[in-house]
C-alpha cells in the first residue's frame, strides 16, 4: 500500500469513527478482509469507513448510564488515584465489563483508596449513580457512571504483568526521592507521563509555554526504551527478536498506563519493528497512518480524545512539514533541526489547540527550541538513573539525580519564562494569515520569486507579532479573568478573588490577559480553594500586597495607580469596593 492510500484509509477510519454510523460490523469486517485479499485500496477505505462507523455506533449504544443504587462487589482499577479536593478519583472496571469512575471523599475508604494502583482488584461497597448531564468527556474513557465508595473490604494485587509494571513504577518513584517536591512530579511526567501531583502553576507554565507535550510519553520515549534494551535484544535470534521487541514496547506502554499518546507511539514503533523484520520499507507517514487506523478500529472513541488528537496532529506536523521547513530555513543546522521540528509540531496541533483551548501560545516556538533538546536526556538518564536510585535508596538518589535536577530545572525555568512573557496566542485570524503567508512563500520559492517570498514571510511575522502588540495596548478597566476572579487595571493592577476562584482557571486567565505582576490581591473569602489560588498566584507573580480576611481586622484603603481599594471586614469576610482615582465607582458587570 502506498503512502497516499494509507492516508486515505486513515482518513476513512477517523471519519467513520466520528460519524458513528454504519451497517453490521460483521459485514464491514468481511469487506475489509476481501479488500485486503484483492488488494483494492479504494474498497478498503470504504470498508474501513463502514467498520469504524459501525464499531463507534455499537460502542455508543453500549454506554447506557449506570442506574442509581447500592453496589457490593469486586472492581479492577484502570488508572491510578488522583487527588480531587479532599478526596480521590479514578476509573474502574466492574465484573460485567462496565467502566465507572470511583469517588471517595471522606473516611477510611478514602485513605485506603489513595494507595490503589492500576490493575489491582478490590472488594467494595458503595452507591452507583449515572454520569452528570453533559459529561461527554467521560465517553472517551467508556465511563457510564460514578461509584461512591463507602468501604473497602478486601484487596488483590491483580495480574502478574500489572504487578511487574507497578513494581517498575514504584522503583522510579522511590528513586525520585532525591529530587525536590516540585521537581518530582515533573520527573515522573517526563519518564512516565504521570502528571498527577503537579502544582497548578507548574501545569499552567508548561501549557502557556507550549511545553505540555514534553510531559506526555511520545515516540521519543519509546525509542529511548528500545535503545536501553537494545544490547539485550541484539543478542537474540532474528525470529525471537521481533516478538521480544514488541513485548518491550507493550510492557513500557503498560508501565505508562496506555495513555493516548503512548498508544500512538507504541503502535508506530511496533509497526516499524515489524516492517524492518520483514524487510519492507515503510515511511513515517505510512506508519502513522496505519497506526492511527489500527487504534481507531480497536477503540473508535480515541478520535474524541484531545490527547490522542494532539499526539497524532503533532506527529503529522513533524513527519510532513518539518523536513520542508528545515530545507527552507537558512540558519545553522544546530538551530534549524530543533526549530523545524518545533514549527512542524506547532503547525500540526494548531487546529486542535484553537478549537479546544482557544489559542496557540506564541511562546511555544522559542520555548520548545530552548527546552525540547533536554527532554530526551531527562528521559534516558532519568529512567536509567531512577531505577538504580530506587534500588539503592535515597542516599544515592540525590547524587544520581543531580543531572536530572539540573535538566529539569532548566526546562521548568523555560516554561515559567514562556508563560510569563506577554507574547499572546495565535487565534483564528492570525492562523489564517500564517497559513496564507506560508502558501505564498512556498509558491514563490518554487518559482524563485524572491520578492513574493519575502512578502509571504512578512505576513507570517506580522501574524506572530500581532497578539503581543494587542496585549501591550490599553487594557480594559475591569475584566473577569476566571470564575470568581476580577482583574482591575488603571496605572496599577488589582486582583479581586471570591470563594469560587480556583488556581488552574485563575492562572490561565491572568496569563491570557498579559499580566506580569500584581500590586494588590484582595480576597473576599478565606475558603481553601481561594487560599490555594492565592498561593499559586504568588509562586508565579510578584504580589505587592495581599488582603485576606484572616489578617485584615480594620478598614483598609489603598491607592494603586489610578485605582482605590477599600476593604471592610465583616464576619470573617471582606466587603471590597474598587474605584477610580476621582472617586467615581468603577464597579460594574465584568467586561
Amino acid at each position: 500500500m502506498s503512502d497516499r492510500w494509507a492516508i486515505a484509509v486513515c482518513v476513512a477510519a477517523v471519519s467513520g469513527a466520528f460519524l458513528a454510523w454504519g451497517p453490521s460490523v460483521a459485514v464491514a469486517a468481511v469487506g475489509v478482509v476481501a479488500a485486503l485479499a484483492l488488494r483494492r485500496p479504494l474498497v478498503l477505505a470504504a470498508a474501513v469507513f463502514l467498520l469504524t462507523g459501525g464499531l463507534a455506533a455499537r460502542a455508543e449504544a453500549g454506554l447506557a448510564p449506570a442506574p442509581a443504587g447500592s453496589f457490593d462487589g469486586w472492581v479492577t482499577a484502570l488508572s491510578d488515584p488522583e487527588s480531587v479536593g479532599t478526596g480521590v478519583r479514578f476509573d474502574v472496571r466492574l465484573a460485567d465489563g462496565r467502566h465507572l469512575q470511583v469517588e471517595a471523599y471522606d473516611g477510611r475508604a478514602r485513605e485506603e483508596l489513595r494507595s490503589v494502583k492500576a490493575g489491582q482488584r478490590f472488594l467494595v461497597t458503595g452507591r452507583t449513580r449515572p454520569p452528570p448531564p453533559g459529561a461527554t468527556w467521560l465517553m472517551t474513557r467508556h465511563i457510564v457512571g460514578t461509584l461512591a465508595v463507602d468501604d473497602v473490604r478486601a484487596r488483590s494485587p491483580g495480574a502478574a504483568w500489572m504487578q511487574a509494571a507497578n513494581n517498575v513504577r514504584d522503583l522510579l518513584v522511590r528513586g525520585a526521592d532525591g529530587l525536590s517536591e516540585r521537581e518530582r512530579p515533573l520527573f515522573l511526567g517526563f519518564v512516565l507521563g504521570d502528571t498527577r501531583g503537579q502544582p497548578a502553576d507548574v501545569t499552567d507554565d508548561f501549557r502557556g509555554a507550549g511545553l505540555s507535550h514534553l510531559l506526555a510519553v511520545s515516540g521519543q520515549n519509546v525509542a529511548f526504551v528500545l535503545a536501553l534494551a537494545g544490547s539485550v535484544l541484539r543478542r537474540l535470534g532474528l525470529r525471537s527478536r521481533m516478538p521480544a521487541t514488541i513485548a518491550v514496547i507493550a510492557f513500557f506502554a503498560l508501565v505508562t498506563r496506555f495513555e493516548p499518546s503512548v498508544l500512538r507511539a507504541s503502535a508506530m514503533a511496533a509497526l516499524a519493528v515489524t516492517a524492518a523484520t520483514m524487510g519492507r520499507e515503510a515511511s513515517s507517514v505510512r506508519l502513522l497512518a496505519l497506526a492511527v487506523t489500527g487504534l481507531v478500529v480497536v477503540d473508535p472513541f480515541l478520535v474524541r480524545s484531545v490527547g490522542f488528537q494532539l499526539s497524532a496532529a503533532a506527529c503529522v506536523g513533524i513527519v510532513t512539514l518539518a523536513p520542508r521547513i528545515a530545507s527552507a530555513l537558512r540558519v545553522p543546522r544546530w538551530l534549524g533541526e530543533p526549530l523545524s521540528v518545533t514549527l512542524g509540531a506547532q503547525a500540526g496541533v494548531a487546529p486542535v489547540l484553537l478549537t479546544t483551548f482557544g489559542g496557540v501560545p506564541i511562546a511555544g516556538i522559542p520555548a520548545n527550541v530552548l527546552a525540547a533538546p533536554l527532554a530526551g536526556p531527562v528521559m534516558i538518564w532519568g529512567l536509567s538513573a531512577g531505577l538504580v536510585a530506587g534500588a539503592l535508596g535515597s542516599g544515592c538518589a540525590t547524587v544520581l539525580h543531580w543531572p536530572t535536577h539540573l535538566m529539569i530545572g532548566w526546562i521548568a525555568g523555560v516554561a515559567h519564562w514562556g508563560a510569563l512573557v506577554p507574547l499572546g496566542e495565535v487565534r483564528a485570524g492570525e492562523l489564517a494569515l500564517i497559513f496564507g503567508g506560508a502558501v505564498v512563500a512556498a509558491a514563490a520559492a518554487r518559482i524563485e520569486f524572491v520578492g513574493l517570498r519575502r512578502a509571504g514571510v512578512a505576513v507570517i511575522a506580522l501574524a506572530l507579532l500581532t497578539p503581543a502588540v494587542l496585549l501591550r495596548g490599553t487594557p480594559p478597566l475591569q475584566v473577569a479573568v476566571a470564575s470568581g476572579a476580577t482583574l482591575w487595571r488603571d496605572g496599577g493592577v488589582v486582583l479581586e478573588l471570591d470563594g469560587r476562584a480556583d488556581a488552574a482557571s485563575l492562572l490561565e486567565g491572568l496569563r491570557r490577559a498579559g499580566v506580569t505582576s500584581i500590586d494588590v490581591v484582595v480576597m473576599t473569602s478565606s475558603s481553601l480553594t481561594v487560599r490555594d489560588a492565592l498561593d499559586a498566584v504568588r509562586r508565579r507573580y510578584h504580589v505587592g500586597r495581599a488582603l485576606v480576611p484572616s489578617n485584615t481586622r480594620v478598614d483598609v484603603s489603598l491607592r494603586v495607580g489610578s485605582l482605590r481599594v477599600d476593604a471592610h471586614p465583616v464576619d470573617g469576610h471582606l466587603n471590597v469596593v474598587v474605584s477610580v482615582d476621582d472617586g467615581g465607582s468603577a464597579r460594574g458587570p465584568p467586561v
